[in-house]
């Protein structure tokens, strides 16, 4: 307990909002003018579900060129990209529940453009679009009637040639399972892998209390999705497919935004439904629609939309 008070004591006095999009829970803070350097055991102690205000990750919302971040220094320079205090380019700091830094969440961009527009960081009406810089790169982010469509980028497997030779390229062990099962390796920007379970009892029996043991892991770590299709899979054009997840350095979590883009794109693989480009994908904490949108170089975009709701807002004591 000292610990986690001692973490937060610089942070005295620093507004924050708790927020969620489908139950994918953020601490977010504000950082107009980079002023705050917020370390791992901070984000593990603000992120704590009993000594903090708990959360499944935190997001800093901070004008790229005041991140003092290393990844997102880069890709201003290497794209070329502008952000200055009139035009500011805003970088999704994020973090971990445990404070370890992460790529970016398919939820939590949906969260962070909601948070920028309650605290009128943004303008952005029905329609419009806003550019962020993740440091998984770009991403855009479309103001729609259900909360925002997020352009996720490219998906892609972590391991091409034994993806699309075998559709499987690990094995899969978690509590409540006999038998380690073959699963799917997907990329998000973020590693993912997949595994496909024959119907919803064995989904809800899962224990995900516990990490999932994945063999072979990918080099970064994975988020693991275990899925079951819908019955019928495609109705009226649209794939269904129910998924659990349990996330890198988190543990189980009620939704996951990149998780749904790969479990939809893994399911897409297995049942040879490519030609189905649009997929609902029902998480615990409510219900996502993912698009695939296909490019002229035979790769595929992802579209992720979904609803963000701001939950309280305060000041740490």
């Amino acid at each position: 307990m000292p610990h986690h008070f001692s973490a937060l004591d610089a942070l005295a006095g620093t507004p924050v909002t708790k927020a969620h999009a489908t139950g994918n829970d953020f601490v977010m803070l504000a950082d107009a003018d980079g002023r705050y350097s917020v370390d791992a055991d901070q984000v593990a102690a603000l992120c704590d579900r009993h000594l903090g205000i708990g959360g499944d990750g935190l997001i800093r919302a901070v004008p790229a060129h005041r991140s003092h971040d290393a990844a997102a220094e880069e890709l201003l320079s290497t794209a070329g990209l502008s952000s200055t205090d009139e035009a500011p380019l805003w970088f999704m700091d994020y973090r971990n529940g445990d404070g370890s830094i992460a790529e970016m969440c398919g939820n939590g961009v949906r969260a962070f453009a909601h948070f920028l527009l309650a605290e009128e960081l943004i303008a952005l009406e029905e329609g419009q679009e806003l550019t962020i810089l993740t440091r998984a790169g770009l991403r855009t982010v479309r103001k729609v009637a259900e909360g925002y469509a997020i352009g996720m980028g490219i998906w892609s497997f972590i391991d091409p040639e034994l993806a699309q030779n075998n559709a499987s390229d690990a094995l899969v062990m978690a509590r409540g399972l006999e038998d380690p099962r073959p699963a799917l390796s997907i990329s998000m920007g973020n590693p993912h892998t997949v595994v496909a379970l024959p119907e919803a009892e064995t989904l809800e029996a899962l224990d995900l209390t516990e990490k999932p043991t994945v063999d072979p892991v990918p080099p970064h770590g994975t988020n693991v999705e275990f899925v079951v299709p819908g019955e019928p899979l495609v109705e009226d054009g649209v794939g269904h497919v129910r998924m659990r997840v349990h996330e890198r350095g988190v543990g189980e979590t009620m939704s996951c935004g990149t998780g749904a883009c790969a479990a939809a794109a893994a399911v897409r693989v297995w049942a040879a439904q490519d030609g189905v480009d649009t997929w609902a994908v029902q998480v615990p904490g409510g219900d996502v629609m993912v698009r695939f949108i296909p490019r002229q170089d035979g790769a595929e975009d992802v579209e992720l939309s979904g609803p963000a709701e701001l939950v309280m807002s305060g000041t740490l004591r």
